[in-house]
């Protein structure tokens, strides 16, 4: 257990509240909307302001780092300690698009605080959770009396995020040797809920593709050519119809190649959830569960490999029939990774797939839009465990777990540095991610700072065997 003391910890953190939420609002005022071209300055607005205030904040080393798109941003404070791990983490300073017209109660790029909430785009997603670092690291060092972290401490924080991360891969590819450390710790993440913390222990890959069918050169009579000719439509609906068996299992074969299973403990701690299945649905604007028998609708989301039709077309779609053979069709695909599956693999086994399922007649092409890899780490991961410490110090509770359904640029760090990848996030659900009126809860973003004022410690105590 680390020796950094918890009242110090806190009366610091309540020392230095108010001018931390006053710096984080000057943040949120910068409209650093990844998506928009016409907001590409305050993109660059935004990361030169982070890197000034993480030089503020006591970092030696701050740099903005440029890319084809919108500019990241890297510090660096070495521990000065012989053997130190060497800690990075991730966030994004880009947000999403925002406006009264969506629905905002108030101006989105101007946060307000109401009953123990900050309301502002990137309150939650990311900048809050990118910025409980520096009054963290602030704590950890005003506790323990260092004039430097215990870890070696690097932040890597991309203006891309929101829009992909195309250029993500690459950044830490050139980078490579300056973003070397033994963990990284993720903090655009969340919790279960509010009286339920809780730290996710991975994600899930992507890979999506679209496949365009060509039958005839042009739409044909189907009274004259219709059950004599193949059609890519009916072919579209073919392939989409037997993607799944009947129990919902993807039929491509090799599909499940490498796929980590669950253990009967993780299998455990996700039933253990005070998970309401009613309400999932609700959100889900759904009136039913379905998918892969044999397993829970929170290990079909977390765990599992899926595959979803996004879309399909083809032929005539306006009002009225139109009796044709249709030259032409369209099917969009994507497939969810878990741990131990290839993206490459994948591609190449759905590929196979195709092609054996045509009949003569029908030409197909197939544009793969890239891959995400997932990412797991052990539950039994000592860097894990630090973050589980150091959760569990600041919120004073037993810290369950979770996985995180979707897919982002964290694997990227944990394939090109080859380290694990962990997820220190307070955000809830009912902070509106990408929504109108989208916040913080103020005690939730303070048990952030807290957690990781505790987490360098530890991690230097019981981290140096990563």
């Amino acid at each position: 257990m680390s020796t950094t003391p918890d009242s110090a910890v806190r009366a610091y953190i309540a020392d230095h509240r108010a001018a931390f939420l006053d710096d984080l609002a000057e943040w949120l005022r910068i409209p650093s909307v990844s998506a928009d071209p016409g907001h590409a300055p305050d993109l660059r607005r935004s990361a030169e302001w982070l890197a000034a205030k993480l030089a503020e904040t006591g970092f030696p080393v701050t740099e903005v780092w440029e890319t084809p798109g919108a500019p990241a941003v890297f510090a660096e404070w070495p521990s000065g300690d012989p053997g130190a791990p060497t800690v990075l983490v991730y966030g994004h300073h880009d947000v999403q698009p925002a406006s009264r017209a969506d629905g905002w109660h108030t101006e989105p790029f101007e946060p307000v605080v109401k009953d123990g909430r900050m309301y502002a785009r990137g309150a939650a997603d990311d900048k809050g959770q990118v910025f409980f670092h520096t009054l963290g690291v602030r704590a950890h060092l005003a506790a323990t009396g260092r004039s430097a972290p215990a870890v070696n401490l690097k932040m890597i924080v991309e203006g891309e995020e929101e829009s992909g991360s195309p250029h993500f891969p690459q950044l830490v590819r050139d980078h490579a040797e300056r973003l070397a450390c033994d963990a990284v710790i993720v903090s655009d993440t969340g919790m279960w809920a509010e009286d339920t913390p809780t730290v996710c222990t991975g994600m899930r890959g992507l890979t999506d593709c679209q496949i365009d069918l060509y039958g005839p050169d042009q739409d044909i009579h189907s009274g004259s050519f219709g059950g004599a000719v193949p059609n890519p439509a009916t072919e579209a609906a073919r392939l989409a119809a037997a993607l799944h068996d009947e129990d919902r299992r993807v039929a491509v074969p090799g599909f499940y190649d490498g796929v980590v299973e669950l253990s009967e403990r993780e299998r455990e701690l996700f039933a253990e959830l005070p998970f309401d299945e009613s309400g999932w649905l609700r959100s889900a604007h759904s009136r039913a569960t379905l998918g892969e028998a044999g397993h829970t609708t929170l290990e079909r989301v977390w765990a599992r490999p899926t595959a979803e039709v996004n879309g399909i077309s083809g032929g005539y779609r306006g009002p009225g029939g139109k009796t044709i053979v249709p030259s032409a069709a369209q099917l969009k695909l994507s497939f969810r990774l878990v741990a131990g599956m290839d993206a490459e693999k994948v591609q190449q086994a759905v590929a196979d797939w195709v092609a054996q399922r045509l009949p003569a007649g029908i030409r197909h092409e197939i544009t793969w839009w890239g891959a995400t890899r997932p990412c797991l780490t052990p539950l039994g991961h000592p860097a894990l465990q630090s973050v589980v410490r150091a959760m569990g110090r600041a919120f004073g509770q037993q810290i369950r777990f979770t996985r995180e359904g979707g897919s982002g640029p964290a694997a990227d760090l944990q394939d090109v540095l080859g380290v694990p990848v962990l997820f220190l996030g307070i955000s809830v659900p009912s902070d509106g991610w990408h929504a109108p009126n989208e916040k913080v809860e103020l005690e939730l973003l303070m048990k952030g700072v807290e957690t990781a004022a505790y987490l360098w410690g530890d991690l230097a105590e019981n981290g140096r065997a990563l």
